[in-house]
């Protein structure tokens, strides 16, 4: 069954209709906004998405909004403190990954003007190519988390059927998948 069909059988009041009909597979183009959706998949990691989408208001509160400056200067106190929060997932990996990863991205940034830009740059790619780079770049990014960062994003296809009343919207944001697509066909 497909992420649509769930949600479409879930019904309107599910945790998943917002983010599957305003979020999913939508192409964001802020930093910030990139990195907090890493972020959550990384936190994801074992758990149902059911579970980040239930708590994710509370994840952009316990990380200042997923502000790749402010987080970068967690200093073990921070974590610590974040370690006692209940509204997240609790897990030091995880916490500390955040942290190294805001750090990274502040050094991509300085090199390539956004982490929006990198990825441009390194796009397109296939799933094992992705997962290859953001494992050399990142902390805590497997395969799995590095495939639904990338279709929650837009760069990779498959977020939503074509018979998704939502798919037409994502193609009138011309996600890059799309563009990797028409090159294909020139």
């Amino acid at each position: 069954m497909s992420y649509c069909d769930f949600v479409l059988n879930a019904g309107k009041d599910s945790v998943h209709r917002s983010y599957h009909d305003k979020e999913y597979g939508f192409p964001l183009n802020d930093d910030n906004d990139l990195f907090a959706r890493l972020v959550l998949e990384i936190n994801q990691a074992g758990l149902s998405w059911e579970t980040i989408l239930k708590e994710k208001d509370t994840f952009f509160k316990a990380f200042d909004h997923f502000d790749i400056e402010k987080v970068s200067r967690y200093n073990e106190r921070k974590i610590a403190k974040l370690l006692q929060d209940t509204g997240i997932i609790r897990n030091r990996l995880k916490i500390e990954a955040t942290v190294d990863n805001a750090k990274r991205i502040k050094a991509i940034q300085k090199e390539f003007g956004s982490f929006k830009k990198w990825l441009d740059i390194h796009h397109p790619k296939t799933r094992d190519e992705w997962t290859k780079l953001f494992k050399q770049t990142f902390r805590f990014t497997g395969g799995e988390i590095v495939n639904e960062f990338f279709v929650s994003t837009g760069y990779l296809a498959g977020a939503h059927i074509e018979s998704c009343p939502v798919y037409k919207k994502v193609i009138g944001m011309k996600p890059m998948w799309m563009a990797e697509k028409s090159r294909v066909k020139s």
